[in-house]
């Protein structure tokens, strides 16, 4: 079944919005400068919560990333393009690489020759930081936070339809990162009641919870 989900999302169930679209949105390097943007406006001007969502995203991103690698090769899956020919899809080089969005995509199939590169295959790295983000969204900022899921939900769409991941990877990465989100979020808040609150018992004061615990 995992098999055949690939197949269908990587090679049928294409078209050339997506073929444009899906290696965008996967594409890190293009919209870092933007997440980095975001993060300064709200440490500046975002108040306390703001900066507590940047500190605690911050760490979340972190540990988890610590994690992906030694489980990638303790794992040790195949993607699925080190394993059978698969459709690949290329964006033109351009500088700023946003300018790519303007150029047609170059598709293609895999070759043997490409059986050799990449890493692992899970956990996603791609599926895992979208995760984290869309969830301290959720927690920090409620109701418009959830939007973030929607482009979580395309970059883990985009992984298995640009043939980096099998559906299995994409969604047990989901899973795992979950966990690991909320573990560590726990953690920052319980550093903030043990520690901050009796180093800072002012800022505590102002502030009793790191997280916030309303639903507003």
């Amino acid at each position: 079944m995992d098999e055949r989900l690939f197949h269908l999302i990587n090679e049928q169930w294409t078209n050339s919005a997506f073929d444009l679209f899906m290696p965008l949105i996967s594409y890190a390097e293009i919209w870092t400068p933007f997440f980095l943007l975001a993060a300064v406006a709200l440490l500046i001007f975002g108040g306390f919560r703001g900066r507590a969502f940047v500190f605690c995203t911050a760490v979340a991103l972190g540990l988890s990333n610590l994690a992906v690698d030694p489980v990638k090769h303790a794992i040790g899956r195949a993607r699925p393009k080190q394993l059978q020919t698969v459709r690949l899809i290329e964006l033109e080089k351009t500088r700023p690489m946003i300018l790519t969005i303007f150029k047609k995509p170059h598709i293609r199939f895999s070759n043997a020759a490409e059986r050799a590169r990449s890493g692992a295959s899970f956990p996603s790295g791609h599926t895992t930081n979208n995760t984290v983000i869309a969830i301290c969204c959720t927690i920090f900022y409620r109701r418009w936070g959830k939007f973030y899921w929607i482009i979580a939900g395309a970059v883990a769409y985009s992984r298995i339809y640009l043939g980096a991941h099998w559906p299995s990877d994409v969604i047990a990465t989901f899973f795992l990162s979950v966990g690991e989100t909320l573990l560590i979020l726990a953690f920052c808040e319980l550093i903030w009641q043990k520690i901050v609150s009796h180093r800072l018992p002012e800022l505590a004061a102002r502030h009793p919870r790191l997280i916030p615990a309303s639903t507003s």
